[in-house]
């Protein structure tokens, strides 16, 4: 990689970016209690940044402590997890699981198996979050009264089961 003389990464320029120029969200569409055991965490969205529109890439750092999400599965959409750096605990129908930095999870569409992180080490855990995006997703929560839909404009709408508001 060409470096400038700070030893910085030189400026990289489309189809190529350097992650850390992303401004992470540290927020969660997620209503309370919900999102209390989340945030704070970063996700620099890498696949937007890139113009891509078919799948969505996230880069994430879990904090210590906090978890990725509630467990949950997508109806319409693939997902899978690379951990980059740090441990994490791999939480689904199969029990749990530790992954460290190189190892990954997938997860089909449709499959009812229940999935999340949770960071129960001491630092935090960095890993990419890769997904197609689908029009008609929603995604069930296996452990709590919670289930996601995409609104008219594509937005997030969280309700308890039976349809109700939080």
């Amino acid at each position: 990689m060409t470096r400038t003389r700070e030893n910085e990464p030189a400026r990289l320029r489309r189809p190529a970016l350097d992650p850390a120029r992303i401004e992470p969200r540290s927020t969660s569409g997620y209503p309370e209690p919900f999102r209390s055991r989340v945030v704070p965490r970063e996700k620099r969205a890498l696949g937007d940044a890139l113009g891509l529109t078919k799948i969505g890439v996230n880069l994430t750092t879990l904090f210590p402590g906090k978890e990725s999400s509630m467990r949950h599965f997508h109806t319409h959409e693939d997902e899978m997890l690379f951990v980059i750096e740090g441990e994490v605990v791999l939480v689904s129908d199969e029990g749990e699981q530790v992954l460290t930095a190189g190892t990954c999870a997938g997860f089909p569409a449709g499959n009812a198996n229940g999935h999340q992180l949770f960071n129960r080490s001491a630092r935090p855990a960095r890993y990419l979050e890769i997904s197609n995006r689908d029009r008609e997703d929603s995604a069930a929560y296996s452990d709590v009264d919670l289930q996601y839909r995409k609104g008219p404009s594509g937005e997030a709408i969280y309700t308890r089961k039976d349809g109700t508001q939080y």
